[in-house]
């Protein structure tokens, strides 16, 4: 195929461990749940390293693998479920132990799944839009949208959080 399997899949490894594992990190949030994450994107890139045709498109592989790797921690998960509780009255306040100088990480992580794992791939990864398609399984078209609204969600967010604060230091 490209010459000897261990030494282009140690290269593999190599050049693009720390880019997964940052990914993988936006993903759980977690650094030994993506350590893991990694670990298994590598253990089944190496069982399935025969079916990579072209190894430009290394990259994108193993980001899809690392996605499936990841959807796999929540099919296994099993939910406590509180049956009295009213969803609407449920508020998520992971959030407000951030510091406030870390808009954009409260922004990014307010952002819904749908939006900021197109822009995470682009940012973090470098993917075109074409290659976050394939990898989530969807048209480039509803990427462009979804970076459009992701950004545009972005910075209302965080000239909404400037405002607020700035009203805050007025008063």
């Amino acid at each position: 195929m490209f010459g000897s399997k261990a030494v282009n899949f140690e290269a593999l490894v190599k050049a693009y461990s720390a880019e997964l594992y940052r990914y993988a990190y936006w993903l759980t949030r977690d650094r030994f749940v993506a350590e893991d994450l990694v670990q298994e994107t590598f253990s089944r890139a190496w069982s399935s390293w025969e079916t990579l045709r072209e190894e430009a498109s290394a990259k994108s592989w193993l980001y899809t693998i690392l996605r499936h790797e990841h959807a796999r921690l929540f099919e296994r998960k099993r939910l406590d479920v509180v049956e009295d509780v009213d969803l609407d009255t449920l508020v998520d306040t992971r959030l407000r132990a951030i510091p406030s100088d870390l808009e954009l990480r409260e922004a990014l992580h307010a952002l819904p799944a749908a939006y900021r794992e197109p822009l995470l791939l682009q940012v973090l990864g470098g993917f075109t839009c074409e290659e976050i398609a394939k990898i989530i399984n969807t048209t480039p078209g509803a990427v462009m949208t979804r970076l459009s609204r992701a950004r545009l969600t972005l910075r209302r967010s965080i000239s909404g959080a400037r405002g607020k604060s700035q009203r805050h230091e007025m008063s």
